[in-house]
């Protein structure tokens, strides 16, 4: 029971991403690091999910983070913080 309540709890978190973008890395390190689960999106192979980053965003760049439905464009850790309550 108790499992299923965290699990519930967690936010959806996805990545939108390239392999080489060097933030891109970053805001994947840093949600290792605070273990926050999340969905590595790879907009270069991906053409539908490309689109679709672009629509909710408006940016070509990446990375682009979705959590909960709210979007952060690059790397915003002052704002990843705030989203996914993770104390400094």
């Amino acid at each position: 029971m108790i499992f299923s309540i965290l699990r519930w709890n967690m936010p959806e978190v996805k990545v939108f991403s390239t392999p080489t973008c060097p933030w891109c890395h970053k805001a994947k390190e840093f949600l290792k690091k605070n273990g926050i689960k999340f969905r590595d999106i790879n907009v270069a192979e991906d053409e539908e999910q490309a689109n679709y980053m672009i629509e909710k965003s408006g940016q070509m760049g990446v990375p682009v983070i979705e959590v909960d439905g709210q979007i952060i464009v690059g790397y915003d850790e002052p704002k990843l913080r705030k989203l996914l309550n993770i104390k400094n």
